[in-house]
């Protein structure tokens, strides 16, 4: 970022902040506290209405009252913008996809300013690269994200009717909502619940109310940060290690399937293994691991190798017992003696 970006960049950010110390618009830009000093010198010299003042309550300030036009975009900006700033999918599911068309003609009809570098042939990024936010084989979403988006910026509780992962049945609970986040191609609302943070799959929510009561968030807690929060909480729990052995031309799959839960991939004596390990919140987590089928084997800790023995044999019991069914059942009609009458009738009861 050249000096005269920087200048009205931090314009920008002081402009939304009104105050800020030189240490944090140093980090912001990537330069010294002593440079930004002598940025603040140039602006008020220019006759800008911003101020240093040292001290333990000091600061960088754009002084109260003052609107400075800063809205002109610069090259780099108008393209960052038009290749993730409007997501045209997302604004039709929030209902804004009118506002979004109209921003994106915005800025592909705006007249592009004359490049500083001379000889400059780069190509457009929106034509280079290409952003899609949904997932893999994700199924449609529910299309109440709107109606959920408009009643919470009523500022009030909500009663949910929510089905919790794993059950079969919804109970109701009262709320106090953020906002809704898009991850994953998946939609989530974000509230808390008895003054935990908690994520509501948008997929498993089949009603809400608006209350009368206003929202009880907690205070100075934004939407960001009660995101950030559950980030952390949900990928950062490696209460139970798993290390486990894995065919070696599986170990693609593993990064896709596991995530940020595979901790380790390495390689050992033998070329067709690769020993991983993966962390998860609770031993039940193991069962992800039988998506890879007759393609590896728990080495440790024996309660997850015992948990895979014992899953391993379920499935083969079940699916033992399927076919000695079809079986009987092809006897009782006549198709065949493939087994016994006396288990074929004790079968068929």
């Amino acid at each position: 970022m050249d000096r005269s970006q920087r200048l009205l960049s931090m314009l920008v950010a002081l402009q939304a902040n009104r105050q800020m110390t030189a240490a944090e618009l140093a980090e912001e830009f990537g330069v010294s506290t002593r440079t930004v000093l002598r940025d603040v010198e140039t602006l008020a010299a220019a006759e800008v209405p911003v101020v240093a003042q040292r001290g333990r309550y000091g600061g960088i300030t754009l002084l109260v009252g003052a609107e400075i036009d800063v809205g002109r975009l610069t090259n780099s900006e108008a393209e960052v913008l038009e290749l993730i700033g409007v997501d045209l999918p997302r604004a039709r599911k929030l209902g804004i996809e009118a506002a979004a068309r109209s921003a994106a003609r915005k800025l592909t009809g705006r007249r592009r300013m004359p490049s500083a570098t001379h000889g400059d042939t780069q190509l457009p990024l929106t034509e280079v690269v290409s952003i899609d936010n949904s997932a893999w084989f994700a199924p449609d979403e529910p299309s109440e994200v709107a109606a959920l988006t408009r009643d919470i910026r009523r500022g009030r509780s909500l009663s949910i009717e929510y089905r919790s992962s794993g059950h079969l049945t919804t109970r109701s609970r009262t709320v106090e909502p953020y906002g809704v986040l898009s991850r994953g191609g998946r939609w989530y609302l974000i509230a808390d619940t008895a003054g935990q943070p908690r994520m509501f799959a948008l997929s498993r929510l089949t009603g809400w109310t608006v209350l009368a009561d206003d929202r009880s968030t907690r205070p100075g807690v934004s939407l960001a940060d009660v995101i950030r929060e559950l980030a952390v909480a949900l990928e950062g729990r490696h209460e139970l290690i798993v290390t486990a052995d894995l065919d070696a031309d599986r170990e693609d799959l593993a990064r896709r399937i596991l995530g940020s839960r595979l901790l380790s991939a390495i390689r050992t004596d033998n070329p067709e293994t690769v020993r991983i390990t993966v962390g998860f919140d609770q031993l039940d987590g193991v069962r992800q691991l039988l998506q890879f089928g007759d393609h590896f084997e728990v080495v440790d800790p024996p309660e997850a190798r015992a948990l895979i023995e014992r899953l391993a044999a379920m499935i083969t019991d079940r699916h033992r017992d399927q076919d000695l069914a079809r079986q009987a059942d092809r006897t009782a009609s006549g198709g065949g003696s493939a087994l016994p009458r006396a288990v074929a009738g004790g079968l068929s009861r």
